[in-house]
């Protein structure tokens, strides 16, 4: 399932999310919505890909250790397999296939999934008025431009001290916590044949990035344009942006960013070591944050830390959805594609892989029409 997830999943972390909770809560019922709320809270506590990040935790829940490895590999796999095919095109021929028919369908349908997930959420995040004023305000902030990061952190803080001033904790319970078409000079990885200093090197700065990086794709732009072209001068500023808009444009995690880079600068064994050490801290986080979720819940104080930071997860996850649309929805046509598989996914318990399959056609086939 996992891997399907990695093969369709367009759209970035919040497209994850939904496509995840409609495969494993509405179709499956492998865990509740109030379970997989408390996962995606969770998840957002620790630095790296939060999608990623819920799918680990999700097969952690599913099949505990096993789950663990299995689910984070297969939704990165596929993903990385695409950037990779992708990054020897660019560095090989010097350009990318173009994109931009088969985004102007499938995006439309992963706001349409977004916006299901969204309402199916509701009820179980927005349990009081309280935490429905609180999800308006984190949605305003976010909007407005306040760091995600800030706004889980207030969610969370300003949920638990509401709690406090209610019922004062026990000293006891305080435990427990769209890219165009790119065409750029390609030419060959800068390094194609490494030195093992060259490859440890590009190892350990992408596995500090993984260890370190919370937000979203456009704080990874950040932070690997400190490192790699500031700091090394390994990339410049364009190849950078190039690997970014790939890591956009296809599907699963956003991360296979560092993939694509990991080939320009190595080859094949760079994309691969890249790849490993950005996601390595993920599984390692996620191994770590299993044994504190239960407890999360077990008490009350840090359970009302748990809602407030499940409603701003929410909020936030509605600000990135109305800012894809604004950008998905820009005619008729992706308008009529986004409300059919909305009412589609109301009425029916078709998989989320249909509907992807059905935009990307609708889109091919309107660019080669038009």
């Amino acid at each position: 399932m996992f891997l399907k997830l990695g093969t369709i999943a367009f759209g970035g972390p919040a497209a994850h999310t939904a496509m995840m909770r409609d495969e494993l809560v509405r179709r499956r019922g492998w865990v509740s919505d109030q379970r997989f709320v408390d996962l995606m809270g969770a998840t957002n506590l620790i630095p790296g890909p939060n999608s990623t990040e819920l799918a680990i935790h999700l097969g952690y829940d599913r099949a505990r250790w096993r789950g663990l490895i299995a689910a984070g590999l297969c939704f990165i796999l596929p993903a990385a397999l695409i950037v990779t095919a992708l990054a020897w095109a660019y560095v090989t021929y010097g350009s990318t296939p173009a994109a931009e028919g088969l985004l102007y369908g499938i995006v439309p349908v992963v706001i349409a999934i977004i916006a299901h997930a969204l309402f199916g959420l509701l009820r179980t995040v927005v349990k009081t008025i309280w935490l429905g004023a609180l999800a308006v305000a984190a949605l305003a902030a976010y909007l407005l431009g306040v760091n995600e990061l800030l706004v889980l952190a207030a969610g969370a803080l300003l949920a638990g001290a509401a709690r406090a001033m209610r019922r004062p904790p026990r000293p006891d319970r305080m435990q427990g916590v769209l890219a165009a078409p790119l065409l750029t000079l390609g030419g060959s990885p800068l390094f194609p044949d490494p030195t093992g200093g060259q490859l440890v090197q590009l190892f350990l700065t992408m596995l500090k990035i993984g260890s370190v990086l919370y937000g979203s794709g456009y704080v990874l732009l950040a932070f690997l344009r400190g490192d790699f072209v500031d700091r090394l001068g390994w990339i410049t500023n364009q190849q950078l942006i190039d690997a970014v808009s790939i890591g956009q444009v296809t599907p699963g995690p956003v991360f296979t960013t560092a993939t694509f880079l990991g080939y320009v600068i190595a080859g094949p064994i760079g994309a691969f070591l890249a790849t490993v050490a950005i996601f390595l801290p993920s599984f390692v986080f996620v191994g770590l944050l299993t044994k504190i979720t239960d407890k999360l819940r077990s008490s009350e104080w840090t359970s009302a830390l748990l809602d407030g930071l499940n409603a701003a997860a929410l909020a936030l996850m509605a600000g990135v959805s109305f800012q894809l649309g604004q950008t998905a929805i820009i005619d008729w046509l992706t308008a009529g594609i986004a409300v059919v598989t909305l009412v589609l996914l109301w009425k029916t318990k078709l998989n989320n892989a249909w509907f992807i399959a059905g935009g990307a056609l609708i889109g091919l086939a309107h660019i080669l029409l038009s």
